[in-house]
């Protein structure tokens, strides 16, 4: 594969990037996103939106991840992609946010789903629970936004979940999240058990690469900060212990790197991505220790929460969260091959 992005994917870079420096990825950060057609960039050309896949949807995460932007990009891009490529056009060009609500209490993401799927005359009827759901177009502090779907997995597909029950809480980073429990609420059903495998390995590759982001970025506080703080006359930059330890979490990014987009151009293609994708996730698991190395090369700077590089950590350790941690990941690694 090619491993340069192309000019529409340079643009995106290039947009989501600026949009995010000049918000500073604040409260004004989502709007503006939403308005520059970022967060529209999966949907579907005949629903008003980019019809771009994987690939793209990585590029723009990536760049969020960068910056450590509390922004629901991920369940909103990732949601839109799923429906893009499994739902009927009326569920493509749905006007409220969409997420994916995949974990279940106890369970691997890679586990077949405990929620059951019955038929109840033109519908669906689903029961279960579900946890650690990303909220799209909610305040971190407010309730759960109104008009909000969810593709939720089942034992007989993937089934849309429109104004679900969902029970407020908080990431470590203080960004919303939801956990969805449903008796015999009604669904409409999206697509068979194919679909939860796409949704799946979606969901994977879009929390992979805003880890990749979370890590590029804390790598490029770090580095700019040994370059420039001196201590005993030099620059921390000088000393053999700290290349060292910067050289490991450069390296660290860039296995990541690698298999993310190996990933998500194998999901573009339509071509199997299980085992890169399962790479990517390990990872994207392991990044948060690469970010606390960051944080111990910054001293108590990299604790002062006027600085940015706390939330770079929290974050890498909320994205490990929801992809059940390392651990998980290697049993799946080591079941594929």
């Amino acid at each position: 594969m090619d491993f340069n992005l192309d000019e529409t994917q340079q643009d995106l870079r290039k947009l989501t990037a600026e949009i995010l420096d000049r918000t500073a990825g604040g409260d004004d950060a989502e709007d503006a996103l939403r308005r520059a057609g970022l967060l529209g960039v999966c949907v579907p050309e005949e629903a008003g939106g980019a019809g771009l896949g994987p690939v793209e949807l990585a590029v723009v995460l990536r760049e969020v991840g960068a910056r450590a932007a509390a922004v629901p990009a991920l369940p909103v891009l990732a949601g839109t992609l799923v429906l893009a490529g499994h739902g009927t056009s009326e569920q493509a060009a749905m006007d409220g946010p969409v997420t994916l609500a995949l974990r279940e209490p106890g369970r691997d993401l890679a586990d077949p789903p405990l929620t059951t799927a019955t038929p109840s005359g033109d519908g669906w009827l689903l029961t279960g629970r579900k946890t650690s759901v990303p909220l799209p177009g909610g305040e971190a502090s407010g309730s759960p936004p109104r008009g909000v779907a969810a593709l939720v997995s089942a034992d007989a597909g993937l089934f849309l979940v429109r104004e679900p029950p969902l029970a407020h809480e908080h990431a470590s980073t203080g960004e919303p999240l939801a956990t969805l429990t449903l008796d015999a609420f009604p669904a409409e059903r999206v697509a068979g058990p194919e679909a939860v495998t796409t949704a799946r390995q979606v969901y994977t590759a879009a929390v992979a690469a805003q880890a990749a982001g979370v890590l590029a970025g804390a790598l490029k506080l770090t580095t700019d900060h040994v370059r420039t703080r001196r201590q005993f006359g030099r620059a921390l930059a000088e000393f053999q212990a700290v290349t060292m330890q910067i050289a490991d979490v450069y390296i660290a990014g860039r296995a990541l790197d690698v298999a993310l987009w190996s990933a998500a151009w194998r999901l573009g293609e339509g071509l199997p991505a299980e085992e890169d994708l399962a790479l990517a996730a390990y990872h994207a698991c392991r990044a948060w220790e690469a970010v606390h190395t960051c944080q111990h090369l910054h001293g108590g700077l990299g604790l002062d929460v006027t600085y940015p590089l706390h939330r770079h950590f929290a974050q890498a350790k909320h994205l490990s969260h929801l992809l059940g941690g390392a651990d998980a990941q290697l049993d799946l690694i080591g079941g594929l091959v």
